[in-house]
């Protein structure tokens, strides 16, 4: 069936109304449910739905989804089988992905990414508190609206269960899975991650909103792949040439973008803290010496 010929089907109570997005395994409608008004729907794409892998991987998806509940985490109504086709029915989050406001927006202001960060922080940190590690972190799979500066987390479609038994996973060992831009160096062996691989791709999501760059120049899978694996990040003060952060802004996005785990900012919550506090407080002097000086 044509993805397509699903808009003006009804889905267990959700009206699909128009196609929003697509991956390379599902489709993602806005609908209309009588009592939940406006949702998002995401319909596994048909040619995937007789492979039990993809189809495990989608309704773990949406466990993951139902298992964790926060104002920055898309909530997940209700998902499953009707007919032929899988679902997953979510909240509608009004505005744009985080990547597409950060294209537009360029650089964005310390205290803005203070803002962003400290959701997300708080969303992971609500996340690993389920042992549940993301692996996908990246802007595109942040929602954010400027008018609210609301952001929130979406897509749990390779997130990972630290309880889950070796014999259930579905990413083979020795393949990493993630965005290489955002992927944290120790997850290209394929080896298990912890929270501190998503501590790293939330430090490069930081590093990225204050820069309108990458920690990483690599222009090529291959070229980024050996940098990721061989050399350190280009430092937060050295990626625009004439844009200097406080020392205690750089030194937290550095210790969150750490090849050696002993010397990473241990959790979420601890980068969070020292991230957001040292934006704030450098947005503070600077709106200080403004005051002062009119600069």
């Amino acid at each position: 069936m044509s993805q397509d010929s699903l808009i003006g089907r009804t889905i267990a109570g959700y009206r699909l109304l128009q196609h929003v997005g697509e991956g390379g395994t599902a489709t993602v409608y806005k609908a209309e449910h009588a009592e939940r008004g406006p949702a998002a729907v995401k319909v596994l794409r048909t040619r995937l739905a007789q492979d039990p892998v993809a189809i495990k991987r989608f309704l773990r998806e949406a466990e993951f989804g139902a298992r964790v509940k926060h104002p920055n985490i898309v909530q997940t109504y209700d998902y499953g089988q009707v007919d032929d086709l899988y679902y997953l029915a979510m909240e509608w989050v009004d505005g744009e992905s985080l990547e597409k406001f950060a294209i537009r927006s360029g650089q964005l202001s310390p205290p803005l990414v203070a803002t962003i960060i400290e959701q997300i922080g708080a969303a992971l940190s609500a996340t690993h508190a389920q042992n549940i590690i993301h692996r996908d972190l990246k802007p595109a799979n942040i929602m954010y609206n400027p008018a609210t500066q609301r952001a929130v987390l979406l897509d749990f479609g390779i997130a990972r269960d630290v309880d889950l038994k070796p014999e259930e996973r579905l990413t083979r060992t020795g393949f990493f899975v993630g965005t290489l831009q955002y992927v944290a160096p120790e997850a290209l062996s394929g080896e298990l991650v912890n929270e501190q691989a998503d501590v790293y791709s939330l430090a490069t999501i930081a590093y990225y909103l204050l820069t309108a760059t990458l920690p990483y120049s690599g222009r090529s899978p291959r070229e980024l792949f050996q940098q990721l694996l061989t050399q350190p990040p280009i430092p937060l003060n050295q990626a625009v040439k004439g844009l200097r952060f406080p020392a205690a802004v750089e030194e937290a996005v550095m210790a969150g973008l750490e090849r050696d785990l002993s010397k990473r900012s241990s959790t979420v919550d601890v980068f969070t803290a020292n991230l957001c506090t040292a934006l704030r407080q450098g947005g503070e002097r600077k709106s200080f010496l403004k005051s002062i000086f009119g600069k």
